[in-house]
């Protein structure tokens, strides 16, 4: 009767570590993919919006009376090896160059070129969100594989800490992150 007892009690610790192991993974795996998810909207919007930058670029180049291309640092970038963090920072400096030259070619009442930026700023709130989300569930993630004991079915399944969208990492001595 006590062998029962005591095998009773390791079947059922077995199967709360089995339950336990099993949610932890499942909730890693869970905020793995919402991470993934927020990555590829990202990666798709920015390249929406690399392709409006590139042909806002080739119409203003139209009116400008110098042949300078202003633009083509920009216009490597799709063939560049980049983060996509790189990118859109990339991809921010292109806009504010448009502007810059939309003001300075008197270009404020085109209206083509004032619809194409109105799709720039719709695809930038696309991204604000998709980033804010991103850092959200990398933020959760990061949170639950550096706990005990959900780290530990971390380490066995490798996930490793992810760094935010900025490219900041909280966890290194580097203060140079934070400077813009």
């Amino acid at each position: 009767m006590v062998w029962f007892s005591i095998l009773l009690i390791i079947i059922i610790i077995g199967c709360l570590g089995g339950i336990f192991y099993i949610s932890a993974f499942n909730q890693l795996n869970d905020l793995k993919t919402k991470v993934h998810e927020a990555e590829c909207i990202i990666d798709e919007n920015l390249r929406i919006k690399y392709d409006n930058l590139i042909r806002i670029a080739n119409s203003l180049k139209k009116n400008m009376k110098d042949n300078k291309n202003y633009f083509k640092e920009y216009e490597k970038l799709k063939d560049m090896n980049i983060s996509n963090f790189d990118m859109d920072r990339k991809l921010n400096e292109a806009l504010t160059l448009i502007l810059k030259m939309q003001d300075d070619l008197n270009l404020s009442e085109d209206e083509e070129l004032n619809k194409e930026l109105e799709k720039i700023k719709r695809l930038d709130e696309k991204l604000t969100a998709a980033k804010n989300y991103y850092n959200k569930n990398t933020s959760l993630e990061n949170a639950i594989i550096r706990r005990f004991p959900t780290n530990i079915v971390a380490r066995i399944h490798k996930f490793k800490l992810k760094l935010f969208f900025d490219g900041k990492d909280m966890d290194d001595e580097i203060i140079d992150d934070f400077k813009m």
